[in-house]
């Protein structure tokens, strides 16, 4: 359902488009580009785990879904080109109701499969690692409404207390494959095969840990035949006091093990490769929690993501994007700390 008369200029600029020609190793190559320019925060108010959807081929929008407020269960945004985006309103419908008591819809992660959205869903339950699970639900349209399929991960079907931030990821062979986990002793970063429809865990399939229990916020991504896996540590929900950062790692196999460019394991408590963390001035504070990769036009990577900002004295996680660099075979952020504005992705004309 739309929100008719809502829509955000969220970045602290307008921003702004050229039309350059881009060569080299540009997608591309030889064409004219739309250049944006964005200004960080890009949804300025509270828009926390966001999970990014390039729906162009279809709609001619990019999506983007959050963490539900006060207001609604799951906030849907639209956008041309990552930059300015306008709200759509709420992806589920009007009577949904969480099915774990006292929960509400985290940390949503949006796909399209087969001809259709899929959406898998966080039930937190603050405090309960035993009530907090995951689900899925499907959709026609990109805006909703998702109908809910039910109950995809818990502690009660794998024995992983607080079974938040699902994440789809499907393999080159078609293998889907479930990463969630957040912290618990009972806990951290686990994944699953999944049903040939992926609504439910492939008979006979088995979790296997991959991550230490002081982490969350699973994101997979398949280049150059590894597996490159994004988590988010520290505190969250801080405000000004949040310690949120990024880590990444890689492996050979969708299954672990995981490792980061140091040599040490995923599994460790201590694992600290760090790609992105809290301004040293504090603009923004605890980023985390990453989105999906979107690749522009011109080849270029760029990568959604949730922080405290002090333009609106840390009162909710805005989204943020930043560009995504590849370098001797890891990714890292063009800065190690959110940046403030600059020129955005590219896109055809």
């Amino acid at each position: 359902m739309k929100v008719k008369g809502f829509l955000f200029i969220i970045a602290a600029l307008v921003p702004l488009t050229v039309i350059a020609s881009c060569n080299g190793n540009n997608k591309s190559s030889g064409k004219d580009l739309v250049m944006t320019a964005y200004a960080n925060p890009v949804i300025s108010h509270n828009c926390p785990d966001p999970t990014v959807l390039d729906d162009r081929a279809r709609t001619g929008y990019f999506y983007a879904y959050s963490t539900s407020n006060k207001k609604t269960k799951l906030p849907v945004y639209r956008s041309k080109d990552m930059v300015t985006w306008e709200a759509v309103g709420d992806g589920m419908p009007s009577d949904w109701k969480p099915w774990s008591e006292g929960g509400r819809l985290w940390a949503p992660d949006i796909n399209y499969v087969d001809g259709k959205y899929i959406l898998y869903y966080a039930i937190g339950v603050w405090g309960n690692m035993e009530l907090s699970a995951s689900g899925v639900a499907t959709s026609d349209k990109p805006e909703g409404p998702f109908q809910d399929k039910g109950m995809v991960v818990s502690y009660q079907n794998t024995g992983v207390g607080n079974s938040i931030d699902p994440m789809l990821f499907i393999d080159e062979n078609g293998t889907k494959y479930l990463y969630w986990g957040s912290f618990g002793e009972t806990s951290g970063i686990w994944v699953v095969k999944l049903s040939d429809d992926g609504l439910s865990i492939k008979e006979g399939a088995v979790p296997v840990k991959l991550g230490a229990t002081n982490m969350e916020g699973s994101y997979v991504i398949k280049r150059n035949g590894y597996y490159y896996m994004f988590n988010s540590k520290g505190s969250c929900c801080e405000g000004s006091s949040s310690t949120y950062h990024v880590v990444v790692s890689r492996s050979k196999s969708p299954e672990g093990p995981f490792v980061g460019p140091d040599g040490k394991s995923l599994l460790d408590s201590d694992y600290s490769n760090i790609i992105l963390s809290s301004s040293p001035d504090s603009t923004f504070i605890g980023p985390g929690h990453d989105a999906q990769i979107i690749t522009d036009d011109a080849g270029e990577d760029w990568m959604a993501y949730h922080s405290y900002w002090k333009g609106n004295d840390y009162k909710g996680r805005c989204m943020l994007i930043d560009k995504i660099v590849w370098e001797n075979g890891w990714p890292h952020f063009t800065s190690q700390y959110p940046t403030l504005s600059g020129e955005g992705p590219k896109w055809k004309k």
